[in-house]
């Protein structure tokens, strides 16, 4: 479906789907939000315990826990949609390389653990991965980031091994956003773009970054959305190839979005829209390694597992509450 209302439709389908499973739920006003108690509904209640407890139990034996955004309660919220899609997958890596398969257009590649849950178990999805080591100079000093506020993370991380070697993947989520103005700046000398560009002009630019320097471009030229993320996570991707993070031989950023989410292919950057007229196509011109970012719709990476999955048995729990919830991919043949 590729709809100019795409954001208004999915807020629709998404106040129809709960006012028909938990009405008694929803804000007040706000059909759209769950009461903040009820937070847990917004997953998929076939996982939503094993979902709860790997962010609060699993990964605090890593050091930190997951932090929730500020809106997971929200039925549009990215961080949730990423969760739903992806986390019943944690213990599932064939279903996890179908997708990965369809997603990067390649074979159904061997999947490799990403960490342990608390029973010792493989996991082969994590979630708001910040890398082992404060590699962009954002940790609080002599602490570990918290994974999902406060330092560049990505949605999700996932790892396979193929001909070329391991290959870690950083996975970037959105659901209905969409961007126009810049990041906000801040009077405050600590603070805002003085901060930014102390921080990132020495990781951005090739050979110390992800990004060509023969363009003409300067660090301030990403300070707007959705670009100053994939700036920061490509450069994250970088630093952690170049550490060979966990044996890693190439780390890349997926990116996956809605395919009716025009509006968020915008170019939004002033001085980056001489490379083009889609955010996706232009970031990846700009990199010294454009193969190490990639970018697919969600109907694309996930719709034919999806369809087999909801017919076969494996993962149907999974596929059904997805098909059901995310009308976007019913209506993707529309």
């Amino acid at each position: 479906m590729k709809s100019p209302v795409f954001k208004p439709d999915q807020r629709e389908a998404q106040i129809r789907f709960f006012s028909q499973i938990d009405p008694a739920n929803l804000m007040e006003g706000y059909p759209y939000r769950l009461i903040d108690r009820a937070r847990s509904l917004n997953l998929n209640p076939v996982f939503s315990e094993d979902i709860e407890q790997h962010f609060a139990g699993d990964a605090a034996r890593n050091g930190s826990t997951i932090v929730w955004h500020q809106h997971s309660n929200h039925a549009l919220s990215s961080q949730v949609c990423c969760v739903n899609f992806l986390a019943p997958l944690m213990r599932q890596p064939e279903l996890l390389s179908r997708v990965l398969a369809s997603a990067l257009g390649v074979e159904p590649p061997e999947m490799q653990p990403v960490g342990t849950d608390a029973k010792g178990r493989d996991l082969f999805v994590d979630f708001e991965w910040t890398g082992e080591s404060d590699y962009l100079g954002e940790w609080p000093k002599g602490k570990i980031a918290s994974r999902g506020a406060n330092a560049t993370s990505a949605d999700a991380a996932v790892r396979y091994r193929d001909s070329s070697g391991l290959c870690t993947v950083l996975i970037e989520w959105k659901y209905t956003e969409s961007y126009g103005a810049p990041i906000p700046d801040s009077a405050n000398p600590e603070g805002g773009n003085r901060t930014r560009v102390k921080r990132y002009q020495d990781k951005t630019f090739e050979p110390d970054g992800p990004i060509r320097s023969d363009l003409g471009l300067t660090v301030e030229d990403f300070f707007w959305e959705p670009f100053y993320q994939l700036v920061r996570q490509q450069m994250l991707a970088w630093r952690m190839q170049q550490a060979r993070e966990s044996g890693a031989d190439r780390v890349m950023v997926l990116h996956i979005s809605p395919k009716g989410n025009l509006a968020l292919h915008k170019v939004t950057a002033p001085n980056l829209q001489r490379f083009g007229s889609d955010a996706f196509e232009v970031f990846s011109r700009l990199l010294v390694e454009p193969g190490n970012f990639r970018s697919a719709s969600i109907e694309a990476a996930f719709l034919p597992t999806l369809q087999k999955a909801a017919v076969d048995g494996l993962g149907r729990e999974w596929a059904t509450y997805l098909l059901e919830r995310y009308t976007f991919l019913r209506d993707h043949d529309q």
